[in-house]
């Protein structure tokens, strides 16, 4: 049986703030259980509503030399939805009200889980064949892997896999900090974690990761010219050979219309037009526009930054509000 584990900064149900956790929060259901073992570890944040972290159970702790203090590291886990899950615990780090915050604080925090994933896998007995790890949060899981874990013949053979979710965000400070963490000078060279002055986190992942993965295709190779690169896009072109886009894929059971109960009307495919219909009269009349079945509505859900296109939905606003439309915006951001 192959053991495959999921290491990430959020996953649904427990933190979200974007697609990164619907897909590590819906994947690994819906592998063979006969054939993988597939579980997750993130941290253990206490922004976790109380109705989960409560189901979380102990299973060890220990402390780790971290930058210049000695940290705790608790291990928590739980099942759901017929996943194993694990809980970095840690208040230092994660007991804020949000799971992200200023970046200085973040790239000192991740650099912790990346090093206490790692560290947690022998106490725990679990052996992955491959660790999946999931934007720049996780960066480092591969460069540790590469470095002071090789010591131990435990971690000998474990394959990593880096999905890049996005691109823009990439972990980037001073080279001091992220060194801080326990790397040598060694890896803070143009070739390796350094990058126009900077460490970078994701490019850790980038570079030492034996596959790289990103959300389609498409955006595979559009990550490898300079426009969409990030400044990063010479290095992707020279792992291009390890380097696929895996288009993400849904949740069947939660984005459902027969069973969907955030949808006025359930509906199937044999009754979708009328229920359909009946559903945008019920947010016509939930959001106060005018209750018209012939209105032209239009729905967008993101979010509100300029990578995702909103500048240009700003530049004919006013065109299309001086139209017979409905907008309707759902999102947070700039």
């Amino acid at each position: 049986m192959k053991k495959i584990l999921f290491a990430a900064s959020e996953c649904v149900p427990f933190i979200k703030t974007g697609g990164l956790a619907d897909v590590v929060g819906s994947l690994p259901k819906y592998f063979n259980k006969e054939e993988y073992d597939v579980r997750v570890i993130m941290p253990k944040y206490l922004c976790i509503k109380e109705s989960l972290r409560s189901q979380m159970k102990y299973v060890t702790h220990f402390y780790t030399d971290f930058y210049w203090r000695t940290q705790y590291v608790g291990v928590l886990e739980m099942e759901y939805e017929g996943v194993h899950f694990y809980f970095v615990d840690s208040e230092f780090y994660f007991g804020g009200p949000w799971p992200y915050g200023n970046m200085y604080e973040d790239i000192e925090k991740f650099c912790f889980f990346s090093k206490a994933v790692l560290s947690i896998l022998p106490l725990i007995g679990f052996k992955p064949d491959i660790i999946h790890c999931h934007d720049w949060q996780t960066g480092l899981i591969p460069v540790y892997l590469h470095d002071s874990f090789q010591s131990d013949p435990f971690f000998w053979g474990i394959k990593t896999i880096f999905t890049i979710h996005n691109l823009k965000f990439q972990g980037t400070w001073s080279v001091d900090t992220i060194k801080g963490s326990g790397l040598s000078d060694y890896y803070f060279t143009s070739d390796k974690l350094e990058a126009y002055g900077n460490g970078n986190m994701l490019k850790g992942g980038l570079v030492y990761a034996d596959r790289i993965t990103t959300v389609s295709r498409s955006y595979a190779s559009e990550i490898r010219m300079p426009f969409y690169g990030e400044g990063l896009d010479g290095l992707l072109r020279a792992r291009s050979k390890q380097l696929s886009g895996i288009v993400n894929g849904i949740d069947y059971n939660v984005y459902n219309p027969k069973t969907d109960k955030d949808i006025a009307v359930n509906y199937s495919v044999e009754d979708v037009i009328k229920a359909k219909a009946a559903n945008k009269t019920a947010l016509q009349k939930e959001l106060g526009l005018e209750e018209n079945p012939d209105a032209f509505m239009l729905g967008i859900v993101s979010r509100l930054t300029d990578q995702k296109g909103l500048d240009l939905v700003e530049c004919v606003l006013d065109q299309i509000c001086a139209e017979d439309v409905q907008l309707v915006v759902l999102g947070t951001g700039e």
